[in-house]
């Protein structure tokens, strides 16, 4: 099957679903689409995610997928080799937890649109939206590092050695805090994590600095 991932090298969403398409082995087409210049808003975009927002992955049979953790739970119902989610029940709601505490709790009041929504109509200067961004932040990342640091199901990565969905999340958060500034003393086992994922070429080659629209 041909995939096309419409996405953006920045936008951590994109990010977490390239790891996990590099986790199962899958080549696509990288579209670029740049959130900055609003290319999302482009009716032509709108026709592939009426919601206009990336990522979007494009079947070869015209089929769109959007939102990315829908697509990577599509991932592992379409190619079960190398799965993302463990097999034991109570290990897959353990893992979905730990992924969506930083995809939904996190990202939606953090993305670029609610930055865009504090500046252009509440007033948020640049100090304000950093501030903004590091408090949800540390309000997830400390119940996160406890969660991780104090249960023997934590391995290398965020469930045993194995990476998976919640080690997608957490590494494209991560790039984000990085860009912002989030302080990472207090998580030493976030961080131990994302070092060791750091490490894998299926997590580094996602990252946003390697991706040819990164700019």
């Amino acid at each position: 099957m041909t995939l096309k991932l419409h996405n953006y090298f920045r936008s951590s969403t994109s990010t977490r679903l390239r790891a996990a398409l590099n986790l199962k082995g899958l080549a696509y087409e990288y579209v670029p689409v740049h959130l900055p210049e609003r290319a999302h808003h482009a009716d032509a975009f709108a026709t592939l995610n009426p919601q206009r927002l990336v990522p979007a992955l494009e079947l070869d049979d015209g089929t769109v997928l959007i939102q990315s953790l829908a697509i990577m739970e599509w991932l592992d119902e379409a190619y079960p080799d190398r799965p993302l989610l463990p097999a034991d029940p109570r290990a897959r709601a353990r893992v979905r937890a730990l992924g969506q505490m930083v995809a939904l709790e996190i990202h939606p009041i953090n993305n670029l649109r609610v930055l865009t929504y504090l500046e252009t109509t509440l007033g948020a200067d640049a100090a304000a939206k950093t501030a903004w961004i590091h408090h949800w932040v540390d309000t997830t990342f400390a119940p996160l590092e406890a969660m991780l640091s104090q249960s023997p199901q934590t391995g290398t990565f965020c469930h045993g050695d194995t990476p998976g969905y919640a080690d997608c999340c957490l590494y494209a958060q991560m790039w984000n805090n990085r860009r912002f500034g989030v302080d990472m003393a207090p998580y030493p086992t976030i961080s131990r994590i994302f070092t060791a994922l750091d490490a894998l070429p299926e997590f580094a080659d996602a990252a946003p600095a390697q991706q040819p629209d990164a700019i």
